[in-house]
């Protein structure tokens, strides 16, 4: 009866196949399973960067109160902040961006970017002379933006402006480059 009982359960057995996979087998399937997730993790956030130059609209651009006219006194320039409309909570102060408010006469401004057209570094404005000078590499603008002197190739980067209800407004949140001016 043992015997018996013991051809059972090595026919039982016999019947149910067992699926075994080899050590090399199982780790080359881990090694597939890993590399896929890492490719996955890796792709998205470079395709984010390559399909971010298609975005032409979004709300990263958008008029954005400078302040009320009386701020800005007439044949003076300013310097004014705006917060950047396209900001995380991380960015803290850096989302803050300085312009250059010109206000000629009347309801007439020019507003200009703080950016040197060479290198991007912020240039200042010299009442007593009526220049703009960029401290990095000698760059100097006229009162009206336009290039004067020095290495930058083009004159300063001017922001579109509008006037509703007695308050100025920038068309901002995106930095000017050469190629993509605002």
């Amino acid at each position: 009866m043992v015997i018996k009982e013991l051809e059972t359960i090595k026919s039982e057995q016999a019947e149910t196949p067992r699926i075994e996979m080899a050590r090399r087998g199982f780790l080359l399937k881990l090694g597939f399973l890993l590399n896929g997730i890492a490719a996955v993790f890796v792709s998205v956030p470079v395709l984010g960067y390559v399909l971010s130059s298609f975005r032409t609209e979004g709300p990263f651009k958008s008029w954005i109160a400078l302040g009320p006219l009386e701020s800005f006194p007439e044949n003076q320039t300013r310097l004014a902040k705006y917060r950047n409309p396209y900001t995380r909570p991380w960015d803290g102060p850096t989302a803050d961006i300085p312009c250059w408010v010109r206000r000629m006469v009347g309801e007439k401004f020019q507003i200009f970017a703080i950016n040197c057209t060479h290198l991007g570094c912020p240039v200042r404005w010299f009442q007593e002379s009526h220049v703009f000078m960029c401290p990095c590499h000698g760059g100097a603008f006229y009162e009206d933006g336009s290039h004067a002197s020095g290495p930058p190739p083009r004159g300063l980067y001017e922001y579109k402006y509008k006037i509703e209800n007695g308050q100025l407004l920038v068309h901002g949140g995106q930095l000017p480059t050469l190629s993509q001016p605002v």
